[in-house]
């Protein structure tokens, strides 16, 4: 027999049946058998190979158009290939009247303080120092009151930049504390445990706005969402989503 052929003898001690059968072959060609090695035999390595970069799954064609309509939407999300916006929760605008009116009540009470302290001098004062107190007066109202309408601004802004967002994979939360403080929070859907909402008094009645409250498993992490516009309806598509999410079925 020529040594430089491979040996295609199965092991001493296995019959000519079908168990007997090689079940792979090594990178040299030789068989290799189910059957354990008979003493004295070198151990069999089975090399098995796979690809450096794993298939990407398949996303149908109409995910994948939902995918780029919301990446053109929402360029700020960091969505995955075939994640979509649902739904993006923006803050009721009762929020913003409250802003407005406390910056109105405040420039309201400089100028009636104005007025007060102008009146309480006008008796005593000279025509000089009453000139000097009224522009006194009157400067430090103005100043106070652009200070006051910038941080009604600002508010307005810091108000309107908090967003939540569900896809048919997570929940996003969009979170602004400051002018320039801003951060994300990601929550997967396979991760909500629960998901209510909550109004408490005659406004969230009159108005339909209160606030959502998620909860995951594992670390027990909850999650608040203020001012919600119908807050019902959209915890009510969120547990859809999620029930979806977790039964493998497609999430709309």
């Amino acid at each position: 027999m020529n040594p430089d052929q491979p040996n295609n003898r199965p092991p001493q001690g296995i019959d000519d049946d079908e168990s007997a059968q090689p079940v792979a072959y090594d990178r040299e060609g030789r068989p290799l058998y189910a059957a354990p090695p008979t003493a004295g035999a070198q151990p069999q390595m089975v090399y098995l190979s796979r690809p450096l970069e794993p298939e990407a799954p398949h996303v149908p064609g109409d995910i994948m158009q939902k995918y780029e309509d919301s990446k053109k939407k929402f360029p700020q999300l960091n969505l995955t290939e075939g994640e979509y916006v649902i739904s993006a929760i923006k803050r009721h605008p009762i929020g913003v009247v409250k802003i407005w009116a406390i910056g109105a009540i405040i420039i309201g009470a400089l100028m009636a303080l104005a007025i007060f302290i102008l009146a309480s001098f006008k008796q005593s004062a000279t025509s000089a120092y009453d000139g000097n107190l009224t522009m006194t007066v009157t400067v430090g109202v103005a100043l106070l009151s652009f200070m006051t309408i910038l941080g009604v601004f600002i508010a307005t802004y810091i108000y309107n930049s908090n967003r939540f967002y569900l896809t048919n994979e997570s929940v996003i939360q969009e979170i602004q504390t400051g002018l320039f403080a801003k951060h994300e929070q990601t929550v997967s859907l396979a991760n909500i445990e629960d998901a209510s909402y909550k109004q408490l008094g005659i406004l969230p009645s009159m108005f339909n706005y209160g606030s959502i409250r998620l909860s995951t498993e594992g670390e027990e992490t909850t999650y608040r969402f203020n001012y919600v516009s119908d807050p019902k309806q959209q915890i009510a598509m969120l547990n859809n989503a999620v029930e979806a999410f977790k039964m493998g079925r497609p999430v709309r």
